[in-house]
């Protein structure tokens, strides 16, 4: 299994960051790496969400369950189609003080252990993942801390 974490420390409370993370189907309009998300179905808390970014300019695209949990606050993610099908992605949000610690928690295995260990790792986790998040990461604290 291949795992991965990005996470970053945000002046401002879980509920005011989780209002930046939650609605995916707007992270194009404030997440400028993102090439588009379609909301698929939307039925409670869980939802299908077609995915596209840019990893400084190679496109990348996906499929996922999205399961919001605004009381613990907690975003849960499962792709379901593309290239990294099977992956889980857990957004956590805990509090330190005045601040926010939020945590992406990627988990990802192929079928082929082979898969895992090169192209796993590698590309699809260190090349890919582990970029898109920091950005977006990066710019959600920028808003959230009263960017514009």
């Amino acid at each position: 299994m291949i795992e991965t974490r990005n996470q970053i420390l945000i002046a401002a409370a879980p509920s005011r960051i989780y209002g930046y993370a939650a609605p995916t189907e707007r992270w194009p309009e404030y997440l400028p790496h993102y090439r588009y998300v379609r909301l698929r179905s939307s039925e409670g808390r869980h939802r299908i969400v077609e995915m596209g970014a840019s990893r400084d300019g190679l496109p990348v695209h996906w499929t996922a369950e999205q399961i919001n949990d605004p009381q613990t606050p907690e975003i849960r993610f499962r792709h379901i189609e593309g290239w990294t099908r099977g992956m889980e992605v857990v957004w956590r949000f805990e509090p330190e003080g005045t601040r926010t610690r939020v945590i992406i928690d990627h988990k990802l295995e192929f079928d082929f252990p082979i898969a895992n260990d090169f192209f796993g790792k590698h590309i699809v986790c260190n090349f890919f993942v582990h970029n898109i998040a920091a950005k977006t990461l990066a710019r959600i604290k920028f808003l959230a801390e009263g960017g514009s």
